[in-house]
Order: structure tokens, then sequence, then C-alpha cells
């Protein structure tokens, strides 16, 4: 039994309305795991490293993320309160963080032409948290390289660090500890955790629903964001929304360009710890589509909704990330398909955190682990693309038990998806499966007819 194209009714799934808080006794519990990390691995004391785009490991951490500036958090093992460096903007807002920090002003951090007659030397705040001749220096910045002494902290600041510690002390690449994408810290998430992505999961697919369901020709790029209804939380990505000739490109944001009948179109909407993204024509079906693309359903879209159930089917804990790669690769694997980045990976307050799924990955998927459905076919023809993109999480019974009797009615959400997802498209998920997208695997290939989409079901 195959995919098809078929009517079928996408419930109204309801909306979460209130967006979990991480409580400040989480947040220092985050901490001390990373102080006991950071203990077990050699560290004495640990840099984290932040920046408006890369923000999620501090923010993880301590509740505060920086704005217009950067932010530096020194931990330490034996201080419970960590230090923050923080320019002139940030002073105020890293003060009304969850968590108690001690605040350095550092106006290096500042943005140029800023004050900067109100900092101590650099020297003289690292010394004065630790950061001392022979000591072994973690450094948290956002991305793992092929040696531990390369790192993307800005080079001023790993300088200085490394004339602290001397020729007899060492600063590495510690952040492994935090995305791991096996055992990482920020890999394995709480059930408080956990219910903020199904919430913002609600708001990112709602909004990618009302747009499919309410898209029309004639209006632009820009007039059909207004469909996505944000509602101001932090973006993890830039939006993303195409159409026309600049759609196979698409990373870029929408523009003044009337969408047209015909056009290829596709949409990303993401913020922390949600995306969603669908891509297909502006038309009702394959009669429209260009000479030589009409069967666009049998030849695209039918091969990759089987590959992205077989995926979904294969889904539960203690399942490796190479089994997860080959579903992809024995089904979508002929390069007419052009899928190469990695078939799925975890998700968090940034958009992609790491990746377990990989060829030869021995990673264990585990409880906890947010993971995005995210297998994109970069054809290079006329034939453009399809894309399903949703998140889910992975739970175990004592949690998936927790986190029923802390956010009832977002589990009454979940198990309303696996039931449609089950009854209505035949995709028959582990019970450790948990979908957070109100659009769970609907696929409209034809964005005019956004009531017929794939299913495995006769």
């Amino acid at each position: 039994m195959g995919a098809r194209l078929a009517e079928i009714a996408l419930p109204d799934f309801g909306m979460a309305e209130e967006r979990p808080e991480i409580s400040k006794e989480l947040y220092m519990d985050r901490l001390e795991r990373l102080r006991s990390a950071a203990a077990r691995a050699g560290f004495n004391s640990l840099l984290v490293w932040a920046d408006r785009e890369h923000s999620a490991n501090l923010s993880y951490l301590t509740g505060f993320d920086p704005r217009f500036e950067e932010a530096l958090l020194i931990v330490s093992p034996d201080r419970d309160d960590p230090a923050i460096l923080v320019g002139n903007e940030c002073w105020g807002t890293a003060g009304a963080a969850p968590v108690s920090l001690r605040r350095h002003m550092f106006q290096h951090m500042s943005l140029p032409g800023q004050p900067r007659d109100r900092s101590r030397p650099l020297s003289a705040i690292l010394a004065e948290e630790g950061v001392i001749k022979g000591a072994r220096v973690g450094a948290i910045g956002w991305k793992d390289y092929d040696r531990p002494d390369q790192m993307d902290l800005p080079s001023y600041l790993v300088d200085e660090v490394r004339t602290a510690v001397g020729p007899t002390g060492s600063v590495e690449n510690a952040v492994d500890l935090l995305i791991n994408p096996a055992d990482g810290l920020r890999v394995i998430n709480e059930a408080e955790q956990l219910a903020a992505f199904e919430y913002a999961a609600c708001h990112t697919s709602t909004g990618v629903k009302n747009l499919i369901f309410g898209l029309e020709p004639g209006i632009s790029e820009q007039e059909a964001v207004r469909l996505l209804e944000w509602n101001g939380m932090p973006m993890s990505c830039h939006l993303m929304l195409t159409a026309g000739e600049r759609a196979s490109l698409g990373l870029l944001s929408p523009g003044p360009r009337p969408i047209r009948r015909g056009d290829p179109f596709t949409v990303a909407f993401g913020v922390w710890g949600a995306l969603n993204c669908r891509a297909g024509f502006v038309v009702e079906d394959a009669s429209e589509l260009a000479a030589g693309t009409t069967d666009y359903e049998d030849r695209l879209v039918k091969p990759y909704f089987e590959a992205i159930v077989a995926w979904y089917e294969a889904l539960h804990i203690g399942q490796t990330g190479s089994v997860l790669y080959e579903i992809i690769e024995q089904r979508l694997g002929d390069p007419f398909f052009g899928v190469f980045l990695n078939p799925g990976h975890q998700i968090s307050l940034d958009e992609w955190v790491n990746s377990p799924v990989g060829p030869g990955s021995a990673v264990p998927l585990r409880s906890g682990m947010a993971l995005q459905v995210d297998v994109i076919p970069a054809t290079g023809t006329p034939y453009f693309t399809t894309n399903i993109e949703d998140g889910i999480a992975l739970a175990d019974h004592q949690l998936r038990s927790e986190f029923a009797a802390r956010y009832p009615n977002a589990w009454e959400r979940i198990e309303a998806r696996r039931a449609f997802m089950q009854d209505e498209l035949g995709i028959n998920l582990h019970p450790d499966v948990l979908p957070f997208s109100n659009i769970p695997a609907y696929l409209p290939p034809f964005l005019l007819r956004p009531d017929r989409a794939m299913t495995m079901l006769e």
C-alpha cells in the first residue's frame, strides 16, 4: 500500500493559552548539572559566550539572552551564582534574569561608539573569577571543531584567557557538555521545557496552517506573512516565505512580489522551541503544473511522504541515528531528490542544536529529546520540492506520566494528534513519540486545495 492524495478534514487541535514558565529552581539545577559535568571533564571553570544569533546556551542556563550586544557567563565550581559580563544595554536585563547573576560591566560588549569608560580590565575580571595561572578552562561557543583548541568565541577574549592561564593551563572547546547529540545537557529536556516547546509549536504550526488555508493568488509575499499571526515570541531563525523563481533558493525573506497561480511556494516559521515548514505549488491540481512536471505527485511527493512515514514509524527511545538515516537514504537516495543534510535533528531554543542522525551513527535516541522531522529534497529541477517539517519529542512512560499530570491540556492535544496521524494519515507512532505540531505530518502538495493531503490509507 502506497501514499495517495485524499480529501482530509484537518481538526482544530487547540492552542496553548499560556507559555509554561521555566522556574528559577530548574535553572539552578541546570547550572549545578553543568558544574558536575565540567568537574568530570576536568575543567576548573567554564566560559559560556552568547550573542543575539547564538544565545541558546546562555538562555538555557539562566533565562537571560543578550539583546543588541554580547555576553559572557563564567561558571565556577565553588560559586552558586555565576558571573556575567555584559555591556551598557544588557546591564538591566541581566539583573532581571530568573537566577542571580553577579554582573560585571564590560563595555567592549557594547555597540560601536557607545561609552567605554566604566569597565575594569578584562584580565582583572577573569582573575577575580578564578581564571588564573594553571587553570583548565572550558570555552562554550556554539559549535565544536576538529581540535579542542578551536572555538568560536572572539579572538580578543580567547587570547586574554590563554594569557591568564599561562603555559601550564589550557583553554579548550567544551560545547559538547551542552550539545553533544547523545547526552549533552540541552538535548535531554525536562517536562517543563517540553511543555514550553509544545506551546511554541502550537503557534508556529497554526500559523502555517492559517497561511496554507488562506493563501490566494494576487497577494504579495509580505501580505501572506500576516496570515502567520506571529505573537511576538523570539524567533529561532529569520522568517522564510518566497514564491516564484526565488522559492528554489529556500532561505530568503518575503518581498513585495505578488504570489501568482502556478508558482512554487515555500514557508518556514520558527520561534524558540519550534519550527514548521511546508512547500508546494500554488495550484489546485497537477494539470496546472508546467509541462514535463505534471507527474510531480508520483515522482516526488508520494515517495517523499512514504519515506517520512517510515521515518516516523521507526522512531522510539533506543533507536539509533543510523537507522533513521538509512530509511531516508534507501528511499530518497537517488540524486534526483537532492537530500544532503541530516534527515532529522535536535531542536531547542535554537532551530538546530545538533543531530544524532547520520551514516553509521550509533547514537541512541533518549527520553526527553526534542527532534525536528526535517528532510528537505532539493531537486534543483522544475519539480521544485516538497516539505513536511514538524517537531516531535520522545518520552518514556515516566516522563509521559509526568507531562500528562502537569500539563493535561497539552497532553490532550498530543493524544488527538496521534489519533489523527493514525486514523487519517495511516502513520502508526510508537507510544514514545509525542507530536507537537497542529498540522502533524499534513502534506497538501497543491496549495489552492489545502483540504487534499497525502495519506497511507485507502
